[in-house]
């Protein structure tokens, strides 16, 4: 039995309307609906909750139903994904920053009279930003590998 079909038949024994199945789970009527005519089909927490709502386990509700399985599978993917994605684009952002901060105050003291000094070490500047932004793609591009081979 699909996902929809499981859906109606249980709120049918409850003897609730789509009206009121969806003021428990607080969605529209109309995506109640949907779900119950495989149109559409909920979110996670929503699965949750009518899980709980009809005393269901959540293994019974994605088993039932492949594409529903396959979307649950692929949204929690989606929602790992952008973390890791951010933290290389971070790491990638500061070694631009260092790189820019460097050319900078070179600039600075070819073009005009002021001497500052780079604190940290030579290697820390000649090579830092270098490692960030190289690791950080290098990063990025396994995450992306990884989210489309999955």
């Amino acid at each position: 039995m699909i996902f929809g079909e499981k859906l109606k038949s249980e709120r049918k024994n409850k003897g609730w309307s789509q009206e009121e199945l969806a003021e428990k789970l607080f969605v529209s009527r109309q995506s109640v609906s949907k779900w119950e005519n495989g149109q559409n089909y909920p979110s996670i927490e929503i699965i949750i909750k009518v899980s709980d709502l009809f005393g269901l386990t959540i293994d019974e509700l994605l088993r039932s139903d492949e594409e529903l399985k396959q979307k649950v599978i692929k949204d929690s993917k989606q929602l790992a994904y952008p973390k890791l994605k951010f933290i290389f684009d971070v790491l990638f952002l500061i070694g631009v920053a260092l790189l820019i901060i460097k050319l900078g105050i070179i600039a600075l003291n070819k073009f005009t009279t002021l001497d500052f000094t780079l604190y940290g070490g030579s290697f820390f500047w000649n090579f830092g930003s270098l490692i960030l932004m190289i690791g950080a793609g290098i990063g990025s591009n396994i995450v992306k590998e990884k989210y489309k081979q999955d």
